[in-house]
């Protein structure tokens, strides 16, 4: 057996197995240690082995006697472990996991307590990462632009925050399903946005972010008792927006607007198969966040150049998009599609309003984008003050440079 063949298997059964360690052993750190023990004792014994018919419950099996082993040492001199150390030789007694009901549903239960409500969602992002994903501290710290210490603070006060507020490992009953999905969708796509965003700073960390998001997504609906048409269209909108990764930096690495973009870049299959979902999310229930933003991503991705976009449908889409979701992201794209479909004086005066409201105050692309329609305009000088504003704002370097580049027109031109 190689070694190999070994580690892939661990790769694919380890995070399922942490899950229902958990479980078990009802606490996080337990479990972190026990997959350890179970994952180098298969390195050991596997290669003379084989691999067991059944990996998972292997490990978990392995894992859980490892770790009753060490606390049935460390008790001689710590004995408040006792009684978990009791409850523990019990189960164990009278529980099997080769054969337990509960262990298809442990990796959902995992999803849903790190994504409980109680947790801010910074702290659901990072426990998602860290425990979901099997991210490491220092990857997360890197990928979300963080000092490794202070990443690892945030992720033990979100296990203590679950202890001590007795959140329960669960999957929600029906009648809170709904709305707790609404917080693991939001995490997965703050995965996936993290990633996105993150292929500007050139880190490979960062960009496996997408992958991870989307495989995530694809587990969340395989596990889910019955298909969720959000949980459709978000998969749609994060391949579909994956799909034109290839195209967005040069080869130089600087950043390519979609107007600009080599659309044979764009990976075909992720769109062909992007819209497949999106157009199952929308025949499956009524259009929600995810789903409606999918369709736009759509109109995009199946235009055969830029100039054939079909703008119209893309502002009605922003509409439909806007009544059920009204918030000023939403609205700023909006103002940009009416722009790109009737000119620049259809959208100024909307990214005017939102300037004015202030809730964008400190959000770098609603000052871009009123900058590029300025430029558009020939109003050189009200675009230069605008890009500078952006400049201050923005933290990408790529976003940077090429804003500093439209600067650099504006000025000249001016």
């Amino acid at each position: 057996m190689t070694t190999q063949a070994i580690s892939q298997q661990l790769a694919q059964h380890s995070r399922a197995s942490f899950a229902t360690l958990i479980r078990l052993l009802g606490d996080f750190d337990l479990a972190e240690e026990a997959l350890q023990e179970a994952c180098m004792a298969a390195l050991q014994q596997w290669p003379e082995q084989g691999i067991p018919a059944n990996p998972r419950a292997w490990l978990v099996s392995c894992g859980r006697f490892k770790i009753i082993d060490s606390l049935r040492r460390r008790s001689h001199f710590e004995q408040h472990l006792l009684p978990q150390l009791s409850e523990l030789e019990l189960q164990s007694q009278t529980s099997n996991p080769w054969d337990d009901p509960d262990i298809a549903d442990d990796s959902l239960r995992l999803i849903f307590v790190c994504c409980h409500p109680a947790l801010s969602q910074e702290a659901q992002l990072a426990l998602t990462l860290r425990e979901v994903c099997g991210l490491s501290t220092e990857q997360i710290a890197k990928a979300l632009l963080l000092k490794a210490p202070t990443l690892a603070q945030r992720i033990v006060r979100a296990k203590n925050k679950i202890r001590d507020a007795g959140i329960p490992y669960e999957v929600p009953e029906r009648g809170q399903l709904q709305q707790r999905l609404d917080s693991v969708l939001q995490v997965i796509y703050l995965v996936f946005n993290e990633g996105y965003g993150a292929a500007f700073n050139d880190n490979y960390i960062c960009r496996s972010l997408t992958g991870e998001a989307i495989r995530l997504c694809r587990w969340l609906h395989t596990l889910l008792p019955k298909p969720d048409s959000e949980v459709m269209g978000l998969l749609g909108l994060m391949l579909l927006q994956d799909a034109r990764s290839g195209a967005r930096l040069d080869a130089d690495g600087e950043l390519v607007l979609l107007e600009n973009q080599d659309r044979e870049l764009w990976s075909q299959e992720q769109i062909r198969e992007g819209v497949d979902w999106t157009t199952r999310a929308l025949s499956s229930g009524p259009a929600g966040f995810y789903s409606l933003q999918a369709a736009i991503a759509a109109v995009h991705a199946e235009a055969d150049n830029y100039q054939e976009t079909d703008w119209l449908q893309i502002v009605g889409l922003y509409e439909v998009l806007y009544s059920l979701h009204p918030g000023p992201v939403v609205a700023l794209n909006r103002a940009v599609a009416l722009a790109m479909a009737h000119g620049p004086d259809a959208g100024l005066p909307l990214i005017d309003e939102l300037i004015t409201q202030g809730e964008l105050s400190e959000y770098h692309l609603v000052f871009a984008a009123r900058a590029e329609l300025l430029r558009r305009q020939q109003a050189y000088s009200a675009a230069a003050n605008d890009f500078r504003r952006a400049l201050q704002l923005c933290h990408q370097p790529s976003e940077q440079r090429f804003l500093q580049t439209r600067l650099a027109e504006c000025e000249k031109n001016n």
